[in-house]
C-alpha cells in the first residue's frame, strides 16, 4: 500500500510524534462519528442541567477547547507537510538541473536556465 502522506520527519520530537498520531486519529471517520455522538448525547442533556445557559455553556466550552487544540495540531501537520513538499521539490529541481546539464552541456541558454533553477532553489553545484 502506498501512502500519500509524508513520513514522520527523522529526529522528530515528542510533540511531532504526538501530532502525527493525533492527526491520524482526527482524520478518521470514527472521530467524526464520535463528535456526532457527543452532540447527540448533549442535546437531551438539557433536562439534566435544567438551565439553558448552563446547557449551552457546556457544549460551547467543550467545542472551544477541542477546536483550540486541533488548530495547534493542524499547524504542526501543515508545517511538516510543507517541509516534506519542499524537500521533494528541491530534489526534483536538482535532478532537472542535472538532466539539463547532461543534455546539452555546451548550450549557453540551457546552462543559464540551469543556473537560474539552482539559484532559485538554493542548490549549490558540487563539482
Amino acid at each position: 500500500m502506498v501512502e500519500d502522506r509524508p513520513q514522520t520527519v527523522r529526529g522528530a520530537g515528542a510533540f511531532d510524534r504526538f501530532a502525527e498520531r493525533a492527526s491520524d486519529l482526527t482524520s478518521d471517520a470514527g472521530f467524526f462519528l464520535a463528535c456526532v455522538a457527543l452532540v447527540l448525547i448533549w442535546v437531551p442533556s438539557y433536562f439534566v442541567f435544567g438551565s439553558l445557559d448552563t446547557w449551552q455553556l457546556v457544549i460551547n466550552t467543550a467545542t472551544t477547547i477541542v477546536t483550540f487544540l486541533l488548530v495547534a495540531l493542524l499547524q504542526n501537520s501543515q508545517r511538516r507537510n510543507e517541509v516534506a513538499m519542499h524537500e521533494k521539490l528541491d530534489a526534483l529541481a536538482d535532478g532537472l538541473a542535472d538532466l539539463m546539464e547532461g543534455i546539452a552541456p555546451e548550450n549557453a541558454r540551457l546552462q543559464a536556465d540551469m543556473r537560474e533553477l539552482r539559484e532559485a532553489v538554493g542548490i549549490e553545484r558540487l563539482d
